[in-house]
């Protein structure tokens, strides 16, 4: 994955904070068996070296949600890498009671809604002529790979809320209680749209399939 050199923005950041990151200083193996919670925690104390490890537990999953929403892998790489200078930005509002997963995707989100109402002006849904290979499956066979482009192109016709819905709770295996916690409401909540958002894409789907 062609990420740009994430440390670089880590530490143009850090100076204007007055803190160095030394990117030669060997960490030790127990950082890396730390909790999310607690490394934030330290990153939360100006020790951004941290970061690095949430960056590396993190950039994937951000890659594949942002990918998701937008088909655009140029984008999606620059979306996560505002994803985590807005961490470094906003550390001091962690609260380590609360998971951090929680905490960066309802970054993500905000990062996502923020970039989509500066690049759409009316048209909600964007028909989409090319489905990135990332989002396809490698093992599928050629008819299988068919279906699913047309389910992705199902997906990208949903309101960008409902589309968020189906990628977290069936591509990114996220539970109800999760996505409660993501988007601060209840889980009876969240089964109400996840099964509104299901509804909808079907319609969709059968629409591209006929």
């Amino acid at each position: 994955m062609g990420f740009r050199i994430f440390l670089i923005s880590s530490v143009t950041i850090g100076k204007n904070l007055g803190n160095n990151i030394n990117n030669n200083k060997k960490e030790p193996d127990r950082l890396e068996s730390l909790s999310d919670e607690m490394l934030m925690q330290m990153v939360a104390r100006n020790d951004l070296d941290q970061l690095k490890h949430l960056f590396q537990r993190y950039k994937k999953r951000m890659y594949n949600y942002f990918l998701r929403l937008t088909f655009d892998p140029d984008l999606s790489e620059d979306l996560v890498q505002n994803v985590f200078i807005r961490v470094i930005k906003y550390k001091n509002s962690f609260n380590p009671e609360y998971p951090f997963k929680s905490w960066i995707y309802r970054i993500a989100r905000n990062v996502f809604n923020d970039d989509y109402r500066a690049r759409t002006k009316v048209d909600d849904h964007v028909e989409i002529t090319e489905i990135p290979g990332e989002v396809l499956t490698d093992e599928k066979s050629s008819e299988e790979k068919e279906r699913e482009k047309v389910l992705m192109k199902a997906i990208h016709q949903l309101p960008p809320e409902k589309r968020e819905l189906i990628i977290c709770s069936k591509f990114q295996g996220m539970k109800y209680e999760e996505l409660a916690e993501i988007r601060e409401t209840t889980v009876g909540a969240i089964k109400v749209q996840v099964h509104r958002a299901m509804g909808q894409l079907k319609e969709i789907y059968f629409q591209y399939e006929k």
